[in-house]
């Protein structure tokens, strides 16, 4: 069953990053850099600030930094290294057909993806302290999680399961900080 599922992943792997499109190398490599998105960042903490005033602010941003640390420790520590399934840039049976952009192949292994982890731990636990203030709840929070989870793939580095897994991951690891920060500091807010 499992290497039933393993082939399903790289033909799925092999088929999105088979549409890549020369034009589209460069944006999709600039796009996986975290530091790309600190305007997006940076209009978070603003929105947020909109919605709650700076003491609940400070508590939440430092909820952003338990869920980060959070999504990158355990994708690491409990998954790539115990896992140890190379990335497909890695893979010697499938290194020839990946489209690798800028010779970047990542690290040895790849499951989870910690930018999937990251992204989608990142914006669950904002995307729920937002909803709570909105009236038009920020859904495009998971559109852009979404989008640089892709260029994952993309780039070579990652199987779409590493993706899936790790946005299932960071989702629970964002929820599971929300529900602390809401018990704690958002009720009385």
């Amino acid at each position: 069953m499992i290497s039933f599922l393993e082939d399903i992943d790289q033909k799925l792997f092999l088929f999105l990053n088979g549409l890549h499109q020369p034009w589209l190398d460069q944006p999709m490599y600039v796009m996986t850099d975290k530091l790309t998105w600190i305007p997006i960042y940076l209009l978070l903490i603003f929105m947020i600030k909109r919605a709650y005033n700076w003491r609940v602010v400070l508590w939440i941003l430092l909820g952003v930094a338990v869920v980060v640390t959070l999504c990158d420790r355990i994708s690491v520590e409990l998954f790539k290294n115990v896992f140890e399934r190379y990335r497909p840039s890695r893979n010697h049976d499938l290194a020839e057909m990946v489209h690798i952009v800028n010779g970047y192949r990542g690290g040895l292994y790849g499951f989870v993806s910690s930018h999937a982890t990251n992204f989608f731990g990142v914006a669950t636990l904002v995307f729920l302290v937002l909803n709570k203030k909105l009236t038009k709840p920020p859904y495009w929070i998971f559109i852009w999680a979404g989008l640089i989870s892709y260029t994952r793939i993309y780039l070579g580095v990652h199987y779409p399961a590493d993706i899936v897994c790790g946005g299932i991951l960071g989702f629970a690891i964002g929820w599971g900080v929300y529900r602390i920060l809401n018990h704690y500091i958002l009720k009385k807010a």
